[in-house]
């Protein structure tokens, strides 16, 4: 069985990265997103297993001090960081993992797994996030406006992404990413075995 890919989704806060993970894995069978742990209080209509695990901050460190995960960050004050143990087994079992993660996490992911594939998305303009950030209303001013000034800092980090999407709509973004997906399962590189068989095959001839 070949092992799942590792992608990452990344991007600016209120770019629609929940949303177009969320669309991708209803339609792709082969693909799962890993459930993030937080130190945050969960916000109006989420829950713990489903949307994040929510453990207290101690809890969290504790983690990072047993290696048990794959990246972490701390981010507006509290901490994110993925369990390297569910994303492991879900790649063994043959599943496209893909990761809803900041730019910091994505930096240890890949400098930690070579073969990750990494895409930020992206809002058709600047003036368009401002209005997705406002238009959510689960946030303090002084909270959105801090969001909206550290995308100007996260831009600058999209050279280090693989692929970049535009998210005019949720349904092209996701289009694009299944693209992207379909595209790097035909890598050379990740069909050396099926092409090392064919190459024995060829006494038939």
């Amino acid at each position: 069985m070949d092992k799942g890919l590792l992608l990452v989704l990344s991007g600016p806060s209120g770019t629609g990265k929940g949303t177009v993970c969320e669309e991708l894995c209803q339609q792709q069978n082969s693909l799962c997103n890993s459930i993030s742990v937080t130190s945050r209080f969960p916000r109006k209509g989420e829950k713990d297993g489903v949307h994040y695990h929510f453990l207290p901050e101690a809890q969290f460190e504790k983690l990072i001090e047993e290696g048990a995960l794959l990246e972490w960050a701390r981010v507006y004050g509290n901490y994110y960081g993925t369990p390297l143990k569910q994303v492991e087994e879900k790649r063994a079992q043959g599943l496209d993992v893909i990761l809803e993660i900041d730019t910091q996490g994505a930096k240890q992911i890949r400098e930690r797994v070579k073969e990750a594939i990494l895409i930020f998305l992206l809002p058709p303009s600047l003036k368009e996030l401002w209005n997705r950030i406002k238009g959510r209303g689960t946030e303090k001013p002084e909270v959105m406006k801090e969001r909206f000034l550290a995308a100007h800092g996260e831009l600058k980090e999209i050279s280090n992404y693989n692929y970049v999407v535009f998210n005019n709509n949720v349904s092209e973004a996701v289009d694009k990413i299944k693209a992207i997906i379909t595209a790097e399962k035909c890598r050379v590189a990740r069909n050396k075995e099926k092409l090392a068989k064919l190459s024995e095959e060829r006494w038939l001839i």
